[in-house]
């Protein structure tokens, strides 16, 4: 049968940087630590194309290849790295640079803050290696939506319940303490509240390509411990309670968490970069409040917006 593909032109033709296939679905498993989870995913993956003679690559070679991957051993940052490297095998008079990306979602377990209930949370995460100017790359992203309340409204809110309580008691000299509590507790005494909005995190983490596993759930633990305030899952009313104590107590502007997820994730030795992008989805604008920051590596990611 004719191969088009490896028809040689008669002229010389460009170089193209990409050429490959996305949106490929198929399921996947993937190494988080010492467990082995697995998830419907879509890929993408290409090669580039520098022969000037060659009429294109040869997709079907990358399809078997990657339908046998998701059988074979699940993905971890080696088995990226070795996979990258088959890609460019299978094309090695065509191509010098391979790509692919796995886009899915992971669930994970999370119990609640104070009760014995427990529900799935979900988190989009994707990997990617890529092979170019003969060096190795293997990132992973994921994000982690929390909740985020605004220290400048908190401060305000505290002032209005002030004036409030200067408006209920200023005049009466000496008031009780069961009298001020019984106020506290009033719609009348708590006259404002600081205003707050779902955020998120997203974070993209350099690994090492030789590493034989993702630190997915590790690092989402502790990205979700120095926010304090992730989403949760099942609640009762005293998890919501304790919910609205740490709120309460970590009132964050999108800096603020951005200077956190820098200091724990700058604790990770397996992290080589990394770049977050902190969004918070406003009440009080119609915008949305941004941070980014990276690690700071030379010849690292850059926080472009």
């Amino acid at each position: 049968m004719p191969d088009v593909a490896m028809r040689v032109l008669k002229d010389e033709q460009d170089p193209l940087d990409w050429v490959g296939m996305r949106d490929i679905r198929l399921p996947m498993k993937f190494c988080d630590g010492e467990e082995v989870r697995s998830a419907p995913s879509t890929v993408q993956l290409y090669v580039n194309l520098r022969d000037p003679r060659a009429k294109g690559i040869h997709m079907s070679r990358l399809y078997v290849l990657l339908d046998q991957k998701a059988a074979d051993r699940p993905l971890s940052p080696q088995s990226i790295a070795s996979f990258l490297q088959q890609m460019l095998d299978s094309h090695q008079d065509f191509s010098s640079q391979a790509l692919v990306e796995f886009s899915s979602e992971q669930h994970l377990r999370r119990n609640a803050l104070v009760s014995d209930h427990s529900g799935w949370n979900n988190y989009p995460v994707s990997v990617r290696g890529e092979h170019v100017n003969e060096v190795t790359h293997v990132d992973m992203q994921f994000t982690v939506h929390y909740s985020s309340t605004c220290p400048a409204s908190a401060a305000l809110a505290r002032q209005s319940i002030q004036h409030q309580f200067d408006q209920d008691f200023g005049s009466v000299g000496t008031v009780s303490a069961s009298r001020v509590r019984h106020w506290l507790g009033t719609d009348e005494g708590i006259v404002a509240t600081p205003h707050g909005q779902r955020s998120s995190a997203c974070i993209v983490v350099r690994l090492n390509p030789d590493l034989n596993e993702f630190p997915l759930t590790h690092l989402i633990d502790k990205v979700e411990e120095a926010l304090a305030t992730p989403v949760q899952t099942a609640v009762k009313r005293v998890d919501e309670q304790e919910f609205a104590l740490l709120n309460g107590q970590n009132t964050m502007f999108c800096e603020d968490a951005g200077r956190r997820l820098k200091s724990c994730l700058n604790e990770e030795s397996e992290v080589m970069d990394f770049l977050v992008r902190v969004e918070h989805y406003e009440s009080l604008h119609a915008h949305n409040a941004v941070c980014m920051v990276t690690k700071g590596v030379s010849d690292g990611f850059r926080a472009s917006p």
